[in-house]
C-alpha cells in the first residue's frame, strides 16, 4: 500500500515539475539574426517550441469555484437521471480526442528532450490578405507519435486499462499545467483559495463530489493498485484527481517563472539588449537560483504526504486541496518575509501590456 502512495505521489510531482521547466519561454533579445527562410527548415528553430497559452487574471481566479461547482454539480444531475453508460460513452469520445492530442505532443516532447533529435518540419500555412490566419508546424515525429497514442486511445476505450489512463492523465497534467499562466501570485493565491473552499464545501458538505467520481469514467485521475495481485483477483486502486496536480501546478510553475524574472532582473536582462554575457548565449536551459520554486515544491510533497496520511488514517476521501492549498501560498509567503522580497511578490505580473500585444501581432 505505501507503494501505491509513493507512486501516486510521484505521478503528481513529475507533471508539475517537468510542467513547470516547460513553462519557461524562450528568452528574446536584439541579437542579430542570420537572413532565414519565412519558414523554419528544421525543429530546433527559434520560433518552433512557441506555444500558445491561457493568462489567468484575479478577475478569472475569482469565477474558478463557481465555474467549477456549476460543472460539478451538472455532471451530478447528468448522471442522477440519465443513463450512466450512455454519458460515459459521450464523455470517452471527448476525452479521447483530448488524449490523442495532449499525449501525441507530450510524447514528442519527450523523444526530442531525450534524443536531442532534429527534423525537417512541415508547414501548413493558411493567408487571408496577406495576414497568416492558421500556420501549423510538424515533423515526420509528430506524425509518429500522432499515431501511436491514436493506437493507446483505441485501445484505451475498448480495455479501459488503468495504465493508459494514468499516461493520459500525466500528459493532461502536463499540457495543462504549460498551458495555463498564472499573470501574479495575487490571482494564484485567489485561485488557491477559492478552490480551498470549493473543494472542502463539495466533500464535506455534500455526497456530489464523491458521487461523481465514483460515476465518471474518464481518465481524470492518475491510480495504483493497492495491491498489484490480490488473491481475489479483483484490483482496489489509490487515486488523486488531476485537479489535486493541476491546480496547485501551475501555482508552483508560477515561482519558477518568478525565480527566473528575479535573476535576469539582477543580470540586467532587456528583450530590447543583448543577452548578459552570464547566460553564454543561452535563451533558455540555464540554470538559477530557485528559493520560491524550492519552497513551493516541497510545500506541496508535504501537503499531498499530509492528505495521504489523514486518508490512511480515518479511511476516507479527503479533499487534497485542503492541504495543498494553505501550503503553497503559505511557503511562498514565508520564502518571501525571511528573504525581504514581499513587495516583489505581489508586485509581480506577467501581464502584458496591450499595445506590446497589438504590435507582436502587427510584426
Amino acid at each position: 500500500l505505501f507503494v501505491a502512495y509513493a507512486v501516486i505521489g510521484s505521478m503528481a510531482v513529475v507533471p508539475i515539475y517537468s510542467g513547470s521547466l516547460d513553462s519557461l519561454d524562450r528568452l528574446k533579445s536584439s541579437h542579430k539574426k542570420k537572413d532565414r527562410p519565412q519558414f523554419a527548415e528544421f525543429s530546433d528553430s527559434e520560433d518552433e517550441d512557441d506555444d500558445e497559452t491561457e493568462s489567468v487574471s484575479a478577475e478569472d481566479a475569482y469565477m474558478f469555484p463557481v465555474y467549477g461547482s456549476a460543472a460539478l454539480f451538472s455532471m451530478y444531475l447528468v448522471f442522477k437521471y440519465l443513463n450512466k453508460d450512455w454519458v460515459n460513452l459521450l464523455l470517452s469520445g471527448y476525452f479521447a480526442i483530448l488524449g490523442v492530442a495532449a499525449l501525441s505532443q507530450v510524447s514528442t516532447k519527450v523523444v526530442k528532450g531525450v534524443t536531442g533529435i532534429k527534423l525537417p518540419l512541415y508547414h501548413l500555412n493558411l493567408v487571408y490578405r496577406s495576414k497568416s490566419v492558421f500556420d501549423l508546424r510538424f515533423t515526420n515525429l509528430h506524425l509518429a507519435m500522432l499515431g501511436v497514442s491514436a493506437v493507446a486511445t483505441a485501445f484505451y476505450l475498448f480495455s479501459k486499462n488503468w495504465v493508459v489512463s494514468n499516461l493520459f492523465g500525466l500528459a493532461f497534467s502536463f499540457s495543462a499545467i504549460n498551458l495555463i499562466r498564472l499573470d501574479s501570485f495575487k490571482s494564484g493565491m485567489i485561485m488557491l483559495a477559492g478552490l480551498f473552499v470549493y473543494d472542502i464545501f463539495w466533500v464535506f458538505g455534500t455526497e456530489v463530489m464523491v458521487s461523481v467520481a465514483k460515476n465518471f469514467d474518464a481518465p481524470i485521475k492518475v491510480v495504483f493498485p493497492k495491491d498489484l495481485f490480490p488473491s481475489d483477483g479483483k484490483l482496489q486502486f489509490t487515486m488523486l484527481g488531476l485537479g489535486d496536480i493541476v491546480v496547485p501546478g501551475i501555482f508552483v510553475a508560477l515561482c519558477l517563472r518568478f525565480d527566473r524574472h528575479r535573476y535576469l532582473a539582477k543580470l540586467g536582462y532587456s528583450k530590447d539588449k543583448p543577452l548578459p554575457p552570464a547566460l553564454h548565449g543561452r535563451h533558455r536551459g540555464f540554470p538559477f537560483p530557485t528559493p520560491y520554486f524550492n519552497a513551493c515544491m516541497a510545500a506541496y510533497v508535504a501537503g499531498l504526504a499530509t492528505t495521504i496520511t489523514v486518508m490512511h488514517t480515518f479511511k476516507a476521501a479527503q479533499p487534497a486541496l485542503l492541504y495543498l492549498s494553505p501550503a503553497c501560498i503559505l511557503s511562498v509567503v514565508i520564502t518571501a518575509l525571511a528573504r525581504g522580497e514581499l513587495s516583489d511578490v505581489f508586485g509581480y505580473s506577467e501581464e502584458k501590456p496591450k499595445e506590446d500585444k497589438g504590435a507582436n501581432e502587427d510584426d
